[in-house]
């Protein structure tokens, strides 16, 4: 019998309406004839609340009491749809993560999965019960503490689940009919992909389609799940992400996957760092050890008179505090002259695996962004994807002008999102 793991975000399970809706298509899906395992999200804003109830409390919440209030969000939607689902003659067993064996790192707020033990699910399945599982979290084994995977967790337990299970597909729902071009909430226009390569779908993700989260798709490649990206407020086919694709008649066509943006990042300038070997280093040195993640770095050329250069830096904004509390101890081994922070940036990418054999692309691209009157301040690429930094407020504009001059509008009308989160 088909083994199918199923994914419902906050948005599909957001009321008592929602979660009877998302129960009917799981009951459908089991009376089908497949075997069913689903990972569920906290209800809509549920973690968000509960994060305003904790700052209400106190400006320094404990990461290990934290992990523990914030899981309660996941447990009690499991819970609601372990009961809809029976509600309609069909079997389902509610299990939070460390009780469907998911286990992690002890890293609180951040945690990785470093395996799943599923035999609790196994017989729940085996039983001919749906297995309902709490998305975002898992145990450590050595401190026995509950964990959280961080925002987007939902996703990477949903394809370990199917990893560790050897599911036929693991399906993601979402309130929007699959990947599309680019975010329709910007780009009405953006057309459904088929089908998307794992490789250009990371690059996506990472580069701020918030469709899937990296470290999902990062574990759906090393364990070749194949995902399913669909909506939960439709019956329409979404979006397959594989190992290749078939879009199109030949692998290298279409040239562009499409168009990501992100504004959560912000922008360091340290300024007047001597121009000698290991100033760099000593920099990132610290950088690294407060665990904060780099994405563009610029080096300015070296003022042959002061012998000393800028070097800036793009981070989560959110890491701002532990990234510059960390260089300004860390100042006499570097030796620099100013501290700048700037969150009012925004990131747009390019993202296609034809760009390796075909000519061109950076051309349009830049023209396209000139064509809009965007100024670009950073700039980044590998071999199937550029991006750019920009001013945030021109960010809008410079995803819809790149979205038009890579001809990757839809002539079927505009892209339907239903919940409005994009999850």
């Amino acid at each position: 019998m088909p083994l199918v793991v199923q994914k419902y975000g906050g948005s599909s399970v957001s009321d008592a309406d929602a979660i009877k809706r998302v129960a009917r298509r799981i009951a459908d899906t089991r009376m089908a004839g497949n075997d069913v395992v689903v990972a569920v999200s906290a209800m809509g804003d549920t973690t968000d609340e509960l994060i305003d109830l904790a700052n209400a409390v106190t400006q320094d919440p404990a990461p290990r009491e934290m992990d523990i209030l914030l899981t309660a969000g996941e447990r009690i939607s499991m819970a609601l749809l372990a009961m809809a689902i029976r509600e309609l003659g069909v079997g389902a067993q509610a299990f939070t993560g460390p009780q469907a064996g998911v286990i992690t790192t002890e890293h609180h707020g951040r945690a990785r999965i470093i395996d799943v033990a599923p035999g609790r699910l196994q017989k729940a399945v085996a039983d001919g019960d749906v297995a309902i599982v709490a998305g975002f979290q898992g145990l450590h084994p050595d401190t026995q503490d509950v964990t959280t995977l961080g925002r987007g967790g939902s996703d990477t337990t949903a394809v370990a689940l199917a990893a560790a299970l050897g599911a036929d597909v693991c399906e993601i729902y979402t309130d929007v009919d699959g990947v599309f071009t680019a975010d329709p909430r910007i780009v009405p226009s953006a057309r459904k992909l088929g089908r998307v390569s794992y490789e250009e779908m990371l690059d996506l993700a990472a580069s701020g389609a918030k469709v899937l989260m990296p470290r999902c798709v990062e574990y759906a490649r090393r364990f070749e799940v194949p995902i399913h990206v669909r909506s939960s407020f439709s019956g329409l086919e979404g979006t397959w992400v594989t190992s290749d694709t078939d879009e199109g008649d030949d692998m290298e066509d279409p040239i562009i996957a499409g168009v990501a943006h992100d504004r959560s990042e912000a922008k360091i300038t340290v300024i007047g760092v001597p121009d000698v070997p290991g100033s760099a280093a000593r920099l990132f040195e610290a950088v690294a050890k407060a665990d904060v993640n780099i994405d563009m770095i610029v080096q300015n050329v070296s003022a042959t008179v002061t012998g000393v250069t800028d070097i800036s830096f793009t981070l989560p904004a959110d890491s701002i505090p532990r990234a510059t509390a960390a260089i300004e101890a860390a100042h006499d081994g570097i030796g620099y002259a100013d501290l700048r922070t700037d969150d009012t940036i925004g990131k747009i990418s390019l993202v296609g695996a034809g760009m390796r054999s075909n000519s061109g692309v950076s051309a349009k691209f830049f023209a396209a962004l000139r064509d809009a009157g965007v100024n670009i301040e950073m700039i980044s690429t590998s071999d199937i994807r550029i991006s750019v930094v920009t001013r945030s407020e021109k960010l809008d504009d410079a995803v819809r002008a790149v979205h038009t001059a890579f001809e990757l509008d839809s002539s079927e009308g505009e892209a339907v999102v239903y919940g409005g989160s994009g999850r």
